[in-house]
């Protein structure tokens, strides 16, 4: 039998169990049905072992539930960032990186022959070139070692070059890593640079900070990666419903940031139905990058056309009309609360607001989905004087929650 270990082997698996009972589901053991109940324990063990400051724990009907509480505020580093450190590796992973280390610490350059006899006779290591070979690689890639040429034979070097180092040669380098460590999209990365000076972030705190960015970091890069090289993407998505996924080849377009909640979605063209969908990024569960798209750059005029008639992240429908624009008039007192106009103008996105009297304004939203739209004009409620336009459910739907907070909070609500 298998024991328990801390480490990670799968971080897609550890990422589900902390987004789904940590962060959104608030589940409890029972409910954890895609994978044996041993599988659940062993994975709270292990996010325990990395995150037991951070837990909270409240008992319910329904059994014990389990979630994060984090004030980022007074947090100078994102907890979740403990999830890249543990990663599992093999007894000959270990073993070979520190022979590696030590061998080519005086910085000179070898073939990979001249490194794998290296290493079996000063250390009697038994190693094959390919073994090296896969391992020289993969620190090319990550920044250890530096590749080169004698001759027609490839060389390795030790990167000599140090993150200590480098800190220390220019002034207020340091400052702008500990700022760069706790930015929402790959802060991860200069987390790892500070831990590798032996430094931590102290001086930058983030009210607003959605830790949770950070477990999506894996498949943004591939997205972005695909949309800088404008290639069809490869994505398999699943739902919080349902343990079984689906997938899909799209074509990316943008990543949106919703203000409010602090989600991150993906649009893109979904070549199957001849629209632009938005998928969340936190239920993405791989992105791989395919074939360069031919059609990206017209692709990408039709997007942005269609995406001025978006308000949110539902876009048009092939051969629908859009309704009619939404229009809503506030009473609002320029001398007074000029604010307010300064606010509507700068989140409306699209869409025109005039003067249509005295302490009244008209906005008009040409949008093909006015119910994302009413979400943000409810914020607006108490200087609402009127809704016209949209859709009937649209509308109904507005004032029925006035009636109901009427109920509850009386007339002075829309006074």
């Amino acid at each position: 039998m298998s024991s328990f270990s801390e480490l990670i082997k799968s971080f897609g698996k550890t990422r589900d169990y902390v987004r789904d009972f940590l962060i959104y589901g608030f589940k409890v053991r029972g409910d954890f049905t895609r994978r044996s109940s041993r599988t659940y324990d062993d994975e709270k063990r292990r996010v325990e072992s990395w995150l037991g400051d951070y837990l909270r724990y409240d008992s319910s009907v329904r059994g014990k539930q389990t979630s994060i509480s984090v004030d980022s505020g007074h947090s100078a580093e994102n907890p979740l960032y403990q999830a890249y450190y543990a990663r599992s590796f093999t007894d000959r992973d270990i073993q070979l990186h520190f022979l590696l280390l030590d061998l080519l610490a005086d910085g000179e350059a070898r073939t990979l022959r001249e490194i794998t006899d290296g290493l079996n006779a000063q250390y009697g290591a038994a190693l094959d070139e390919q073994t090296v070979r896969g391992k020289l690689l993969e620190y090319v890639r990550e920044g250890i070692m530096l590749r080169g040429q004698r001759g027609r034979l490839v060389t390795f070097r030790l990167m000599q070059e140090t993150v200590p180092a480098l800190l220390a040669r220019y002034p207020g380098l340091e400052e702008a890593v500990q700022f760069f460590s706790e930015q929402e999209e790959f802060g991860i990365v200069g987390n790892m640079l500070l831990r590798g000076a032996g430094r931590r972030n102290c001086l930058f705190f983030r009210k607003h900070n959605y830790i949770v960015h950070t477990l999506e970091d894996e498949v943004l890069l591939p997205v972005l990666d695909a949309m800088e090289r404008k290639c069809s993407l490869r994505i398999r998505t699943f739902s919080s419903r349902s343990a079984e996924g689906r997938e899909a080849i799209v074509i990316p377009m943008q990543i949106l940031s919703a203000a409010q909640t602090g989600r991150r979605w993906l649009l893109a063209y979904c070549p199957e139905t001849d629209r632009f969908s938005g998928f969340r990024l936190d239920y993405l569960e791989s992105a791989k990058p395919e074939a360069p798209y031919a059609e990206y750059d017209a692709l990408r005029e039709r997007y942005l056309k269609e995406k001025a008639q978006c308000f949110g992240v539902s876009f048009p429908i092939p051969g629908k009309v859009c309704p009619e624009p939404l229009v809503v008039v506030f009473r609002i007192d320029p001398e007074t609360e000029g604010f307010v106009i300064d606010r509507i103008r700068r989140e409306m996105r699209c869409g025109k607001l005039e003067k249509a009297g005295a302490q009244r304004y008209r906005l008009t939203l040409a949008v093909f989905d006015p119910n994302e739209a009413m979400q943000w004009i409810k914020t607006f409620t108490g200087r609402i004087e009127s809704v016209t336009g949209g859709t009937e459910a649209v509308r109904q739907r507005w004032y029925e929650d006035i009636r109901r907070m009427q109920e509850v909070y009386g007339d002075d609500i829309v006074s």
